[in-house]
This record gives C-alpha cells, structure tokens and sequence, in this order.
C-alpha cells in the first residue's frame, strides 16, 4: 500500500485555496474589528428609541411636554405618576385590555399548534390519496392576503351570533397562522430518522402511541419557535383587533385600546409613552426567553443530510 505525502508547500496551498475561498473572505469580513464595530452601532441605534420611550415613561407629565428624553441626564426625576394613571386610572384602564390580550394571544397560540400538529404528522408519515397536493395547496394558503378575508369572516362571525366575543379573534388568528404552522412543523418531523418510526411500528406502536410517545418530544424547539412567532403576532397585531373587535368593546385587546388613545388623547404624550412600553413589555420578555427556540425551530428542515 502506498501513501501520499504532503510537503509543508502542499499544505500552505491547500490552506491558502481554503482561505480564498468566497465563505472564507466573507467568514473573515464579518468577524473583522470594522464588523463588529459596524454591528455595535447599529445595535444602539436600533435601541435608542425604545431607550427613549422607556425613559418617557418614566418622567413627569411637565417634563414630557416640555422637552426631549436626553434632558434626563441633566435633570434625572423619575415618576410613577403615568404608569399608575394608565394602568388604573378611571379614563384609561389598561390593566383591563392587558388581561385582554392575554386571553386572546393564548387560545390563539394553543389552538394553532395543536391543530397543525396533527395535520404536520399526518402529511409526513401517513399515506393517503392526494397528500402532496394537499400539503402544497396548504402551504400556497400563507400568499392569500388577510385584508381579503376580513369582510366574510366577519360577515359570518355576525350572522352566527359571535360578534362581540372572543370567538372570532381566536378563529380568525387560528386560521391564518395555521399554513405557517403546518410548513414549520411537517418540515420538522419530515427529518426525523425513519428508522425510528419503523422500529416503534415494529415493537406495536400506533400512530397515536408514535405521535405522543416520539414525535411531540422531539418537535418542542418548532413548537416553541412557532408559539412565539404566532404570539408576537397575535399580540401585536392591530388590523383583526380592529375588524373583529374595535377599541372600546369588552374583548378590544391592548393595541386596539392604545390606538385609540392616540386619537382621543394625542397630545397627553406621558400616557402614550407609559402605555406604548406596557404593550411593549410582555412580548419582549417571551421573545428574550424563547429566542433559542426560536431560532432552532425556523432552521428546522433547512438542511438535509
């Protein structure tokens, strides 16, 4: 048998080629001193407005009014006068549309992704006619405008009976979320090793006994990545609030109710900024925990092999 060897000449080729390489160069652009510096600044110019709002909402109604957030550094008073007015206060009352949002945002995340997971299983390890067909004609579902199905949602949301509940903003974020949901997760379980499915079919599992005891355990990271991309969404959101819901019904979430403050209340800047970093701050903290999750779920599928 014989070997190749390498002269150190060979080698200092072979290590140059690598480094001339395109992901190479780009790899050492993007952790050259220039990019991180480049990285920073734009970090805190991102940051800076809601720096700036947090600092709003903290100061007093005169000083608010008077002048910008960066005179705080010269004259550092903070109050708690706008968040108490805002939360409590007998005009504004946004602990009650807070709990709002949270009793639409939460349904409106379980009922997605329980629905999805039976579908995305289904789609990767069950045979039926058509299967492909409906798994594309579900997926192409994610280019069908919202606007588009807003007026007979809400035509038939009135003609049963449910207008003025929390029944068509649940139905209505459930359905739009769901091709999303059924891609991400279909896509996760698609990777998962058949070998494993096989040997469970072998030892008597059913799809059932499968789906609760191997395939829930390893799909948590695109659960937990869709069940916070969709409750970003459905907390934020501001358009089906509207439609389904308005501003100043008993179900109005807290976007609708901010929104409406802007009209009625658009120059009382001390209790839009105190009320903008209350909607501001529970989405936040799920993202800042979840975001592992997050990541690892959207990449799942990407890469085969």
């Amino acid at each position: 048998m014989s070997t190749v060897k390498t002269t150190p000449e060979v080698r200092e080729g072979w290590d140059g080629a690598a480094a001339a390489s395109p992901s190479a160069r780009a790899r050492k652009r993007l952790t050259s001193p220039g990019a991180s510096i480049a990285a920073v600044v734009i970090a805190v110019l991102w940051t800076l407005p809601t720096f700036g709002l947090l600092l709003s909402s903290f100061r007093p109604e005169e000083d608010i009014k008077g002048n910008g957030w960066w005179n705080w550094f010269t004259d550092p008073e903070l109050t708690l006068e706008s968040y108490n007015e805002v939360l409590f206060g007998s005009t504004t009352q946004l602990s009650t549309y807070v709990v709002n949002s949270v009793v639409i945002t939460v349904p409106s995340v379980v009922i997605p992704v329980v629905l999805a997971l039976l579908a995305a299983y289904a789609f990767a390890w069950m045979k039926f006619p058509f299967r492909n067909t409906l798994f594309v004609a579900v997926f192409a579902l994610q280019i069908v405008p919202i606007q588009v199905a807003l007026i007979p949602l809400l035509q038939i949301f009135v003609d049963t009976g449910l207008n003025g509940t929390f029944w068509p903003l649940w139905i209505a974020h459930s359905v739009f979320a769901l091709p999303l949901a059924v891609y991400l997760l279909h896509n996760f379980m698609s990777d998962i090793p058949a070998e494993l499915v096989e040997a469970a079919r072998v030892d008597g599992a059913g799809h059932v006994k499968i789906f609760r005891a191997i395939m829930l355990p390893l799909v948590l990271p695109a659960i937990a990545a869709f069940g916070v991309f969709q409750f970003l969404w459905v907390w934020n959101d501001l358009l089906v609030a509207l439609t389904f819901a308005g501003s100043t019904s008993d179900v109005a979430p807290l976007t609708a109710r901010i929104a409406e403050l802007v009209g009625t209340r658009g120059t009382e800047w001390h209790l839009l900024s105190a009320g903008a970093f209350v909607s501001m701050l529970v989405p936040v903290i799920v993202f800042v925990t979840m975001q592992r999750f997050f990541v690892r779920g959207l990449l799942a599928g990407s890469v085969k092999g």
